[in-house]
């Protein structure tokens, strides 16, 4: 039954172990009504300062409302974003050249155009600009990127 134990099976066991048995507890047996309240012990003050007393002061004053204009807050359609993405591409194009760029941002960023417009011409900029990087890695990296890209637009070519 629960609660209480029953004795011949562990007499049995203390008989054939030297260890002593603890007595099981009694858990049917009731929880005093109130439990005795303990107060934490006390911890010195070392003068460490509240998170919230390094942020910077809290005033009550009501901030004023943020302006934005309604095109900013009305959503952007996805036409609308594509039709910027290719305007800005546009934009950029010309520009690439200018940039200060080391060879790997430089490959990346032209990469990143070819992905973006799917022109495929870019293909011999992207491979003359992974020539110039000088770690043997990253530069592996990127002739794959470039072969990568080859392979894709060979197999839509094939696809059409």
């Amino acid at each position: 039954m629960f609660g209480q134990r029953d004795t011949s099976s562990t007499d049995d066991a203390n008989q054939q172990s030297s260890t002593p048995v603890l007595p099981m507890p009694d858990y049917n047996s009731q929880m005093p009504a109130s439990l005795p309240v303990t107060t934490a012990p006390s911890v010195p003050n070392f003068d460490i300062p509240a998170p919230e007393q390094l942020s910077a002061p809290v005033t009550n004053s009501p901030q004023p409302p943020v302006q934005t204009s309604p095109e900013v807050t009305s959503d952007i359609s996805p036409e609308d974003l594509v039709s910027m993405k290719q305007e800005a591409l546009q934009h950029l194009q010309p520009l690439v050249d200018t940039l200060e760029q080391s060879p790997e941002e430089e490959f990346r960023t032209i990469m990143m155009m070819i992905q973006a417009t799917d022109d495929k011409k870019m293909l011999k900029k992207a491979l003359e600009s992974a020539k110039k990087i000088k770690d043997d890695k990253i530069r592996a990296q990127a002739m794959l990127d470039v072969i990568n890209e080859i392979n894709y637009f060979t197999q839509t070519s094939q696809a059409e």
